[in-house]
């Protein structure tokens, strides 16, 4: 099982000082103060930004073969919206609505629905570039585009491929456009679906709800239970549907390993393997928190805490994206901070940062780090780790794209 991942040696805590420290240059990243620190972590995100463009659209001359925000070019999109939002950079945003309308052909012919890989994603990231650049026409295009967009009848309840990921599409569009922009009547019978079919496939467990994807019953944050409760309680629930969700996640935790974390699926509840975004401990944590704030109940904070120590002991993976690599692991720790401004938790997230900071690049060129099959990407690749730098620049706005609003 250590093959998955790097022991984690780091401190539990490094005091910041302005001095000279002893050490290794990571032993030195985690003893600086954090101001300098914020400014390293934005100077190498732009620099990553660059490469990132560079191989994702300007060596590709700009052909588009795989549009999503998982493993193709919008996540490229997405990082040059993120980067605009913090430099204001008119280039940044111009070229993301570039990428953004050849992701838009690219993807017309698409069956998928959600935010991260499907249609939905090209279409409400392009509304709210558009907003953003003042350009009502193309704003009034996407918007349009996005409620053409039809859901098959068979189409399953996951995040990644499912009605949870549309639902996020939907929300990522109120909050960037306006309430109401994807009218509560539209979203309302999108959750009265998911509802509905969870409690379908629930009657025979203990759970209230339960999902199914290709055959197995997931946990986790991409295909299953953790990701479809963490959309469900961004939307208004009546009092039921609300106890579901809350019952749900108790379910959860009562069946979790002895050390904290959380089986990839029912079907595979005997092996404590998997520390990922995708599967595990780090997904489910994040949705934990967000339960703590949404029930006012302490249970699912001290889950979340949990969990978080196998992130930390286990969670420094031999890969560097979000989904299943260090970059979306240090989210769980970012997410913490903000519930609890314990900083402790910010510590943890700038550790794992660092450690991509100041090994990444040697580990990946060195084949000890899995650079992922899309090695751009923002779920897979690099793309993740530029995020995550961003995010290391104003912690308290931290957010895991595509999942925290």
């Amino acid at each position: 099982m250590a093959d998955r991942f790097f022991d984690n040696v780091m401190p539990d805590f490094t005091r910041e000082t302005d001095t000279e420290t002893q050490g290794d240059s990571l032993t030195k990243l985690l003893a600086m103060p954090y101001s300098s620190l914020s400014q390293q972590f934005k100077r190498s995100a732009l620099d990553l930004k660059e490469t990132i463009v560079m191989e994702t659209w300007g060596f590709s001359g700009q052909n588009v073969k795989d549009f999503t925000l998982y493993s193709g070019t919008l996540g490229a999109a997405l990082l040059l919206f993120k980067v605009h939002q913090m430099s204001k950079n008119a280039n940044d945003l111009a070229l993301c609505l570039q990428i953004v309308k050849a992701c838009d052909a690219a993807s017309r012919s698409s069956r998928d629905v959600t935010f991260i890989c499907g249609r939905a994603g090209v279409c409400a990231l392009g509304a709210a570039a558009a907003k953003v650049a003042g350009e009502a026409e193309l704003l009034s295009y996407y918007l349009t585009q996005f409620r053409q967009i039809e859901l098959p009848r068979d189409l399953p309840d996951e995040l990644l491929y499912g009605r949870a990921g549309y639902l996020w599409a939907c929300l990522f569009l109120n909050k960037h456009i306006g309430e109401e922009t994807v009218p509560s009547a539209t979203i309302s019978e999108v959750v009265g679906e998911v509802i509905k079919g969870g409690r379908t496939m629930a009657k025979k467990g203990s759970s209230p709800l339960m999902y199914e994807w290709y055959g197995d019953k997931y946990w986790g944050a991409a295909h299953g239970l953790a990701g479809i409760m963490n959309v469900l309680m961004d939307v208004p629930l009546k009092p039921d549907e609300a106890e579901d969700v809350k019952g749900t996640l108790k379910y959860l935790i009562k069946n979790r390993f002895p050390c904290g974390n959380y089986a990839a699926s029912e079907e595979d509840r005997r092996r404590d393997v998997l520390v990922h975004w995708c599967h595990g401990a780090p997904g489910i944590a994040l949705t934990l928190t967000k339960a703590a704030k949404v029930f006012g109940d302490g249970d699912f904070l001290k889950a979340a805490a949990d969990a978080a120590e196998v992130v930390w002991n286990r969670g420094l993976l031999k890969r560097v994206g979000i989904c299943h690599g260090i970059s979306g692991n240090a989210y769980v720790f970012l997410s913490l901070y903000r519930a609890t401004s314990n900083t402790e938790y910010l510590y943890r997230a700038k550790a794992f940062a660092c450690f991509l900071l100041d090994r990444a690049h040697e580990l990946l060129s060195e084949g000890e780090m899995h650079g992922g099959d899309s090695p751009y990407s923002l779920f897979e690749g690099i793309g993740g780790m530029a995020y995550l730098f961003l995010d290391m620049v104003e912690p308290s706005q931290a957010r895991f794209p595509g999942y925290e609003l």
